[in-house]
């Protein structure tokens, strides 16, 4: 055998050891994690998952399976079009959405063909899969840069730091089954907002059945209209870091028996700094939200109805609260908690209605922070303002 030859034969059976041992996921339809194009072999209907590193559609004709993290880097942009469902597989903590600072995710569905993003599970359940992350430039308290709470990325930007920031569109968008378990101290949330600036459009959302909140907002200046927030194991309504946005029409309940709560169920938790640990730094928290009901017509016991603490202030305008014959909650509204009480301008003008309901029963907190008792409505016509979704349990 003449050497060229012999070298020849030698490079084929290395090539085929090679080949095989090789594993399925190393050579199926070379993927390599990165979706860079509409027509990139990793763009799979039946196996969504990784980066995307530019402008990709999820169109509606298909239902897509998610099946890892889904990833929209700064600068790509990930469109989600109207009636488009998107089915997570129950994963846990590695199944989640996040878009990243300097991305844009634009998820605009409409009343009558909305997004959702929900669980694949046979029997579906709260905590079947993450949720989804936006991470944003917008100010946080003290500054800075911060690392999200799960998983880890990157949000607010220091000195750079830019409120209008836009990270995107959302928009009758449904999201289910969210709020994997972590550890102990940390889950995933509904829709969780990092940082997010006021140049995001957030509203039409509704988050149905979620293993920790619903909504939280770190720091930021985005504002959300119109939220249905149906069964969240722990708050409704979160905010911490400097929240500086606006809400309008939020409605939460917690529907008879749903009783798979936390420890300290909220319908809201308002937080001025992370935790307590920066009473002195800027900004705090300081929301507006217009029209908000929080109905309980569950057993569960509430630790408390409204929840704002920590140098938090706030301003919470024609809120009710429906009781039913719930237990009583620990307060009604509590303005206090062992590191800070909300702001002595933080003001709730709120009424309420319940067999075990007393609307007297409010801690003012350190700084005496104010509660206005008067005739209230809430969020007028919820099922109108909600039909999109479906629900009917108003």
């Amino acid at each position: 055998m003449n050497m060229l030859r012999k070298y020849a034969l030698l490079l084929l059976a290395a090539a085929a050891v090679t080949f095989i041992g090789c594993s399925d996921d190393e050579v199926k339809e070379g993927k390599d994690g990165d979706i860079g194009s509409q027509t990139d072999v990793d763009l799979d209907v039946n196996d969504l998952q990784g980066t995307i590193s530019g402008d990709i559609i999820l169109s509606a004709d298909k239902d897509w399976m998610l099946t890892g993290p889904l990833v929209v880097k700064g600068g790509a942009k990930l469109t989600i079009e109207a009636g488009t469902t998107i089915l997570a597989k129950a994963g846990g903590t590695g199944v989640y959405i996040a878009v990243e600072r300097n991305a844009k995710i634009q998820a605009v569905g409409t009343a009558a063909a909305p997004i959702e993003i929900k669980s694949a599970a046979a029997e579906p359940a709260a905590g079947d899969w993450g949720g989804v992350l936006i991470m944003g430039n917008a100010t946080i308290t003290g500054g800075g840069l911060a690392v999200t709470e799960v998983v880890d990325f990157i949000y607010g930007n220091g000195v750079d730091s830019d409120d209008a920031d836009n990270s995107g569109h959302l928009e009758y968008v449904i999201i289910r089954h969210t709020g994997a378990i972590i550890n102990s101290e940390k889950e995933f949330n509904g829709l969780t907002l990092y940082g997010v600036g006021s140049g995001t459009i957030i509203r039409n959302i509704a988050i149905f059945d979620g293993n920790d909140d619903a909504i939280e907002w770190f720091g930021g200046s985005v504002n959300v209209e119109n939220l249905l927030v149906v069964n969240a194991r722990d708050d409704m309504f979160d905010w911490t870091q400097g929240w500086s946005g606006s809400g309008t029409n939020f409605y939460g309940v917690r529907e008879a028996g749903f009783t798979a709560v936390s420890s300290d169920p909220r319908g809201i938790e308002g937080d001025g700094n992370l935790d307590g640990l920066t009473p002195n730094a800027t900004p705090q928290s300081n929301p507006k939200i217009t029209n908000l009901t929080i109905v309980n017509k569950s057993t569960a016991v509430y630790n408390d109805v409204i929840k704002i603490r920590r140098n938090s202030n706030a301003t919470v305008l024609n809120a009710l609260i429906i009781w039913g014959d719930s237990p009583a909650p620990g307060d009604v509204v509590d303005y206090s908690d062992t590191n800070g009480s909300a702001e002595a301008t933080t003001s709730i003008t709120l009424s309420g209605t319940g067999t075990n309901l007393d609307m007297e029963d409010n801690n003012l907190g350190a700084n005496n922070a104010i509660v206005n008792l008067q005739a209230t409505t809430g969020v007028e016509n919820p099922a109108t303002l909600f039909a999109w979704t479906g629900y009917t349990g108003f």
